[in-house]
């Protein structure tokens, strides 16, 4: 019976097609306008910038990686619709007049085009969508060369896996995407045609359908034959073995590896039984290599293995994976950075020889001992350096180092940026939050070592005195214009920060007309118009209405605010902008700010990474630097999963322009190799880094963490210790979090004395304990000197050490008796914190901790914030029944005289090796408490050591002079707040004569 004819089908009117082509413009536009306005703005943002080619040469890698796969897949599809259509049987038997395949038939041949054409094209469109997120694919394959390192399996160079194999095997997945979809699409072209009958007992394929269908299997077949050889390189990233070790072990080499030999020859014979059924028309032979290929995919390659590893690898594992850890252990140190040619192993007796007085590192040490937590002192920065409402401070402020008067100091840093979110009544308005406030104003450091005065003994309680506090320098507008700088700043005003880009939308629109008044808030009595060189214009109608559409806000458009020479400044924070210049880069989950060359820049540390380098141990990065820091502030890396990370790349961006400069700083890196040869020009040689930039590069934080975990087990050196963990070590958990819980200490910035020279030199540190243990184990540290720059030593202490860990040292400081009732009474009216639980080799192989106590009065009065009150330390004595020393006091001068013994205390002060004035139990450096809530009319320098009053108290002068000296502060503050300049120099001048006062008591 012939092929019934078509029945008719409705028809739309005019109007209902017109309505509906509408429709569909309008959704297009919807669903492709904003990507097309989100691509114009980045061009013009790559444009101020000055790295368009990045963005052109990504837009061209995606487009023709987008044709690439599109025109494969639709081609294929399309293809083999074509010939299932064309080889149909010219009459079709149906299986009666109510057969459903003939209505779909019909259907199909009154909208042929829409089938014949539309399905390969949404199926190309959507296949080149998918495939053209991997760019970064192709252009490692294109630019990628040489590691100069050989597998010790196949001999390949690493850079085979790194730039070639994930390039093979993306191909290899396209064509598989295209030859199943063909085959499918044929498959149901010809049963809808009549090619394949399903009917009957046997049901029938024509000689056409037949020939089709076994050509795209056998392609199938001849495609997973090819996937077999590839796999066996994938073997060395094996996980079968995680979490032990990352690569192939014993049964992937001895079972895995042959088996893939075994099924790809077993796959060129099932190919070529699918090609035979081109001739034969035995349709068993086809069927049955399908059936051997399942078969044998599922012995050999499964099971097999399965015994091997159970029966033969697992009763002796040691033995038999021992190679294969061998090889796990040079690759990932290679890998991470960590081989015997970065990192100094020393052994470490965990017992002090000699007082730290008589050991020049020691004084050094001690004399830079950090008292200022940058993770507690937020809030202090705040209610002390705000001025105004709408300025802040991140939560977590940073630590640098700088040269002042020839002495290296660290100093606990911050931008005062503009704070949007504490913009407040008609602040928030849009003119006034998008065109006035614009801007933060100036650079806030504090030297780390030191705070403006020691809190009474005896005033413990009462928290937020005029004691405690940071010793602070300002470089700002108004210490600027007084000329009283000690970091000079040439340009205080920062339009790009983390804090400002807090809150989205980030932008500012900015500029104007020369001569024109300036709109934006500088001071309560000068406004600003913005003359950087940052930010796109807006003076035409056409970027105007492309902004208007990408914040979805009509005043771009409509506000007379809005000039000829405006211009909008956006991705304002500078991790932000770093990783969109450089997508192939991943940033460092901290930026922090210094003065460089008189300009404040922001300065970010960004990586390069794999996840496929042969035999190293592969993990998550945001489970590697996860801390009880990043879980607080949500500051983390991507989930990736990598195996190879470097930093090799240094990247500032300028706080007043936004302008971002990328850095090379290892030329050994094949990794940046490649993306130097695909990006030419985007990153600048080494040689363009000044010394003055040089010299406050850090050791990025999340880089060591992941270091120091990879150290935790990669030290070892023997496979068998390394199958048993015995030897591992772990990171302690942070001690000084309430509530107990098992986050990571993270790695503390500390100055400390170098051994050989005793002069300072600035490490990133950490402490490590035993695995299942809390005794400490090893202290690693890592130079961020110009000299030296990455250089590790790690100080591994006996096996049978009872030298404290973090957690032992904390249990025994607020154990102690003194501190316990000590504490019963500050918490009568004060929230107690505990700062940063350092770890310090000292005194020729012992261990000191030192731990700040803060305090915050007890109130719902927001004015209140930390102040150091207590300093405690803790230090094990030499020999086998040593007990735990423990001091106490509110200088570290007078805790450390208490474990140490007289006249220890007295490099406490001074910064390097020189001795300084002892410190006082009434203050601790100047005692000019003006310096407590400094503003920008003051400049501050690095505070002389006090000397030590020799007149005794009278304790109601004293009494008295404590009321008058809060008073004074209090109004300080209130001044601070208001920004009326002239009332506040009343207030530090009344400060001052009750300072006065103060010290005529002997406070």
């Amino acid at each position: 019976m012939g092929m019934r004819p078509p029945t008719g089908l409705p028809s739309l009117s005019r109007r209902s097609r017109t309505l509906l082509v509408l429709a569909l413009v309008l959704a297009a536009l919807l669903l492709i306008g904003p990507r097309l306005v989100d691509t114009y703005t980045d061009w013009l943002w790559f444009g101020e910038v000055g790295f368009r080619n990045v963005f052109t040469t990504v837009l061209l890698t995606r487009v023709i990686t987008f044709l690439v796969v599109a025109l494969l897949v639709g081609g294929t599809v399309f293809g083999a619709l074509t010939v299932a259509y064309r080889s149909r049987p010219v009459f079709v038997p149906t299986a009666g007049p109510n057969d459903p395949i003939a209505r779909y038939r019909t259907t199909v041949m009154s909208r042929l085009r829409v089938f014949g054409i539309g399905i390969p094209v949404v199926i190309g469109l959507l296949s080149g969508l998918v495939a053209q997120g991997n760019w970064v694919t192709v252009q490692m394959f294109l630019h990628g060369g040489s590691f100069g390192v050989q597998d010790p399996q196949f001999n390949l160079d690493v850079g085979f896996y790194a730039f070639d194999l994930p390039f093979y095997r993306s191909i290899l997945n396209w064509l598989f995407v295209a030859v199943v979809i063909a085959f499918f699409a044929a498959l149901v072209t010809h049963y809808i045609f009549g090619g394949l009958r399903l009917s009957g007992r046997e049901g029938a394929l024509t000689k056409s359908a037949r020939i089709q269908l076994a050509v795209l299997a056998g392609t199938f077949v001849v495609l997973k034959a090819v996937a077999y050889w590839f796999d066996r390189y994938a073997l060395l990233s094996s996980s079968r073995k995680e979490p032990t070790f990352t690569g192939p072990g014993f049964t992937d080499i001895n079972a895995v590896l042959p088996a893939k030999l075994i099924l790809l020859a077993i796959a060129v014979i099932c190919a070529g039984a699918f090609f035979a059924a081109i001739f034969l028309r035995d349709l068993r032979i086809p069927a049955l290599a399908t059936a051997l290929l399942v078969l044998s995919s599922i012995l050999v390659g499964a099971v097999w293995p399965l015994v091997v590893e159970q029966f033969s690898v697992r009763p002796n594992a040691a033995d038999k994976e021992r190679a294969y850890i061998e090889r796990n252990i040079e690759a990932t140190r290679a890998a991470y950075g960590i081989t015997d040619e970065k990192v100094t192993y020393e052994d470490y007796s965990g017992d002090g020889t000699a007082s730290p007085r008589d050991v020049p590192a020691d004084q050094t040490t001690i004399a830079n001992t950090r008292l200022l937590d940058p993770n507690v002192l937020s809030r202090t920065f705040t209610q002390q350096q705000q001025l105004k409402n709408f300025y802040g401070f991140p939560s977590t402020l940073d630590v640098d180092r700088y040269e002042i008067d020839g002495e290296l100091q660290d100093y606990i840093v911050a931008a005062r940026e503009l704070e949007p979110a504490s913009l407040s009544g008609n602040q928030t308005d849009w003119i006034n939050r998008h065109t006035v406030y614009t801007h933060g104003n100036g650079f806030v450091a504090a030297p780390a070592n030191r705070v403006n005065a020691a809190v009474q003994e005896g005033s413990a309680g009462d928290s937020n005195s005029n004691s405690g506090y940071p010793i602070y320098t300002v470089s700002d507008l108004a210490s600027q214009a007084a000329g009283d700088q000690v970091i000079p700043v040439d340009q205080p005003r920062i339009y790009y920060g983390e804090v400002i880009a807090s809150v989205n939308p980030d932008y500012a629109i900015v500029g104007g007309s020369e001569g024109s008044d300036g709109r934006e808030y500088d001071t309560d009595t000068s406004r600003y118009t913005y003359t950087g060189s940052g930010g796109v214009s807006i003076g035409n109608w056409f970027n105007r209405l492309a902004f208007a559409a990408k914040y979805t806000e009509r005043n771009i458009l409509f506000s007379g605010a809005i000039g000829d020479d405006s211009k909008i400044i956006f991705n304002r924070d500078p991790r932000e902008r770093v990783q969109k210049v450089a997508p192939w880069l991943t940033a460092d989950g901290n930026s922090y700010p210094a003065v460089v060359g008189g300009k404040i820049v922001w300065i970010v540390d960004a990586y390069t990474t794999l996840d496929q380098y042969p035999y190293a141990q592969r993990s998550s990065l945001e489970g590697l630097v996860q801390d009880s820091i990043d879980a607080n502030t949500g500051r983390l890396l991507p989930r990736d999963e990598v195996s190879y990370i470097r930093n090799s790349v240094k990247a500032t961006v300028d706080a007043y322009d936004g302008s971002v400069n990328l850095y090379q700083v290892d030329d050994n890196d094949p990794v940046l190799a490649a993306w130097m040869g695909a990006f030419p020009g985007a990153v600048q040689p080494e040689s363009a880094i000044s010394d003055e930039l040089r010299q406050h590069f850090r050791y990025p934080e999340d880089l060591f963490k992941v270091q120091r975990e990879m150290l935790a087990k990669y030290h070892v050196n023997d496979p068998g210790e390394f199958f048993t963990n015995n030897a591992f070590w772990s990171v302690p958990s942070d001690p000084t979090i309430e509530g107990g819980t098992n986050l990571n200490q993270p790695p503390y910035y500390v100055l400390i004395g170098d051994p050989d020279t005793g002069q300072p030199s600035f490490r990133l540190t950490s402490a490590m304990v035993g695995f299942n243990r809390e005794l400490l184990s090893a202290y690693i540290s890592v130079k961020s000197d110009p000299d030296g720059y990455g250089e590790f030593t790690v100080l591994q202490l006996p096996t049978a050490t009872q030298t404290q860990g973090p957690q032992q040292a904390q249990n025994s400081m607020i154990s102690d008796t003194r501190v316990a009732s000590d504490r019963t009474l500050l918490q009568q009216s004060n929230r107690i914190q505990y700062g940063n639980l350092l770890t310090l080799p000292i005194a020729n192989g012992g261990i000191l901790y030192v731990e700040p106590l803060y305090t915050e009065r007890n109130t719902t009065n927001t004015s209140t914030f930390p102040q150091l009150s207590r300093v405690l330390v803790s230090y094990r004595e030499p020999g086998a029944g040593g007990g735990v020393r423990v001091g106490y006091s509110p200088t570290l001068a007078g805790a450390l005289e208490q474990v140490f013994g007289a006249e220890t205390g007295n490099v406490a002060t001074a910064p390097g090796g020189d001795a300084a004035t002892p410190q006082a139990e009434e203050e601790v450096g100047s005692p000019n408490l003006g310096n407590t809530g400094s503003t920008p009319t003051q400049g501050q320098g690095t505070p002389a050591p006090s000397t030590p009053s020799t007149s005794a108290p009278a304790p109601a002068d004293r009494g008295a002079a404590v009321t008058n000296l809060d008073a004074a502060l209090e109004a300080v503050r209130t001044a601070q707040q208001s920004g009326d300049f002239a009332q506040l120099g009343t207030a530090f001048d009344n400060l001052q004569r009750a300072i006065d006062q103060y010290n005529s008591t002997g406070g």
